[in-house]
């Protein structure tokens, strides 16, 4: 009678756990990032009244006799499946779907999380608003390239922070040149350029037919067709006004034949360096129809930040003046062979164990870090159906183990009654 009363006792206290954690879900059924938790039990140790024997002539096996002693945590679990994805409108949240989880940083300490509940501090540090941590990852270069394969660090952008001028050094021609254009006739555009300080020239170009051929082939001259001056006056020495820039050949199918690309120089009058762009006209054609030239170019004059964006990379996008777009930094993301093995440090942070594995650094979408939703979080996973029946079937087993300890108290009064 004494074992059924420790059995009772072990089963009360092994419910009252699971009720704590079933509780503790539906308490954070509204959090951002959190992982469900389910308790497992496990029958503890049996005496053996006897053990087994085995067959003999004249007898059969016989099995042990055995007595359990009660029930107790075989593992608290932390499930660590996707919540849904909640769209927020924030351009800084960050939802994580996927194995991997965001690096945050407090003092010296790493921890984890998957609350993308994130935003820029006065100092321009990313950081989770929470807490205040400081999101870890990697800062670009002055070109927008990232190495991954870095250490991490703070991410920090700054406010106002400006992009350097960057000098033209390819322009591409493109679309159709009108093949019914008769000898001596002209189309019009403009070439944009940059110098090195970021001067902005538009050179006027005359696009003119100079000889037809078989089908629709034949031949025309891109000229220079006036003075070049810059946004800020400066004026361009060369290519001077009426300098051919390049000769395009079209085949019988109307494409360019022979050589597609030649380099221009450009000189600035203003201190600013010598230009040489590569100007492809690869893309043209010359069939019948209307002519619609166009020109594209790279290069830019100077700009401030004037907005910032994250992308499904984890990539922050810095938006600036000269309506350029520039990667200034990546998020990371940390892997884990048994993520369910991480220790809860409270705040929605995770450190890691023993149990856990080794962190790997990576970003997302790339060793099964998972993939980046910008603009939201990730929900609860919590599934408040299936906690309820799991309340009913704890409390069930509560009631029955507290059942076994009053008939066992009963039982128990009755042998004591005996001796009366």
């Amino acid at each position: 009678m004494m074992r059924s009363l420790f059995s009772g006792v072990a089963g009360l206290k092994s419910h009252q756990t699971r009720m704590d954690v079933i509780g503790n879900n539906i308490a954070n059924v509204n959090t951002v990032g959190f992982k469900t938790g389910r308790v497992t039990f496990e029958d503890t140790l049996s005496q053996t009244l006897s053990g087994a024997a085995a067959a003999t002539g004249d007898l059969g096996a016989t099995n042990p006799k055995q007595i359990g002693l009660g029930v107790g945590i075989a593992s608290i679990d932390t499930i660590v499946t996707d919540g849904s994805i909640n769209s927020t409108g924030k351009n800084t949240d960050l939802c994580l779907s996927g194995s991997g989880y965001f690096v945050v940083k407090n003092g010296s300490e790493n921890y984890y999380t998957r609350n993308g509940n994130f935003n820029f501090d006065p100092s321009g540090t990313f950081i989770s608003v929470g807490s205040g941590v400081k999101v870890q990852g990697w800062t670009a270069d002055s070109s927008g390239s990232i190495s991954t394969s870095g250490a991490t660090g703070d991410i920090v952008v700054k406010a106002g922070q400006t992009m350097a001028a960057k000098a033209t050094t390819s322009v591409t021609f493109s679309k159709n040149l009108d093949a019914d254009t008769a000898v001596g006739g002209t189309v019009s555009s403009t070439i944009t350029a940059y110098d090195s300080l970021g001067v902005k020239y538009s050179i006027p170009v005359t696009m003119t037919r100079k000889t037809t051929g078989t089908g629709v082939s034949g031949t025309w001259a891109a000229t220079v067709a006036g003075t070049i001056t810059g946004s800020d006056g400066t004026k361009l020495t060369t290519p001077a006004s009426g300098t051919t820039i390049f000769s395009a050949n079209f085949n019988s199918s109307g494409s360019v034949t022979g050589t597609s690309t030649v380099t221009l120089a450009f000189t600035p009058t203003n201190g600013a360096s010598a230009l040489s762009a590569t100007v492809d006209f690869s893309g043209l054609t010359q069939v019948s129809g209307s002519s619609t030239l166009t020109t594209d170019y790279n290069g830019y004059t100077a700009g401030t930040l004037t907005d910032v964006n994250l992308n499904s990379q984890g990539g922050i996008v810095g938006t600036f003046s000269n309506d350029q777009k520039l990667t200034l930094a990546q998020v990371a993301i940390a892997v884990f062979n048994n993520p369910s093995g991480l220790t809860k440090s409270g705040g929605s942070l995770y450190s890691s164990s023993a149990s856990s594995g080794t962190v790997q650094i990576t970003s997302a979408g790339n060793g099964g870090a998972g993939t980046i939703t910008p603009s939201a979080l990730e929900m609860s996973n919590v599934d408040l159906s299936e906690q309820f029946s799991d309340m009913i079937v704890t409390q069930r087993g509560f009631q029955s183990n507290s059942k076994i300890i009053t008939v066992a108290d009963e039982m128990i009064e009755t042998l004591v009654n005996m001796k009366r």
